[in-house]
């Protein structure tokens, strides 16, 4: 699984870090970093794309 970040769309919510800490944090400028960016395919990380407020995460290559 892949994931992909618009950061100029997150709006720092931290949705993503606290659903995936060991993919997704919320940096000091207030926008989500990936942290790995091919995690392991996980529920977790699922969750936090879908759950994303702005859609500034996203699955690719299918997943």
């Amino acid at each position: 699984m892949r994931v992909a970040v618009e950061r100029e769309r997150c709006v720092g919510s931290g949705q993503c870090e606290l659903l995936a800490p060991d993919v997704f944090e919320v940096d000091d400028d207030g926008a989500v970093r990936l942290l790995q960016d091919d995690p392991a395919d996980d529920g977790a990380v699922r969750d936090a794309v879908q759950q994303c407020p702005t859609g500034a995460l996203a699955l690719l290559d299918g997943d």
